[in-house]
């Protein structure tokens, strides 16, 4: 895969964004790496790397203050639209995340959101178990401590 051009499609609020500020720093066939700055910078979230696991589901995210110091790892559940013609990658959040801070405590959230997205139609049956067992792989790594075999893909761009 040649470096795409990436979407980030969210279903609350439903929109679907140009990344046209990410940089791509790898791109292969099971992984994408970015590095960014905040579309929308908060009071803590300045900048951050994305690593998008294509074949997995999730996106690994590592949030960084304005100092530069960890704020936390976000894991987005994801799903990939890929149109080959155009070389667009959509990325669509399938609404669940977990954050992991820097004391390695773990917190999983927007899980009323997929409910709230079924009832709307803006998410399909397929889509919510696809998020559920992409979810529970991703756990299951972070709690059998695993999951610096996701993070190294940042730290060694670093």
């Amino acid at each position: 895969m040649t470096k795409p051009i990436l979407y980030r499609k969210r279903l609350i609020p439903e929109e679907c964004i140009l990344l046209k500020d990410d940089i791509i720093l790898e791109c292969n066939e099971d992984i994408i790496l970015t590095k960014w700055n905040a579309l929308k910078p908060k009071k803590d979230l300045h900048h951050g790397y994305s690593c998008y696991f294509l074949k997995e589901g999730y996106k690994v995210s590592k949030f960084y203050r304005a100092d530069g110091s960890l704020l936390y790892w976000y894991c987005d559940i994801v799903d990939y639209e890929y149109d080959e013609s155009t070389n667009k990658l959509v990325v669509v959040d399938l609404l669940t995340d977990v954050i992991i801070y820097p004391d390695r405590s773990v917190k999983v959230v927007d899980l009323d959101e997929m409910v709230t997205a079924l009832e709307a139609g803006l998410i399909t049956i397929e889509q919510l178990k696809h998020s559920i067992t992409q979810l529970d792989k991703l756990l299951q790594i972070i709690y059998q401590e695993r999951f610096s075999t996701l993070t190294k893909y940042i730290e060694d761009k670093e």
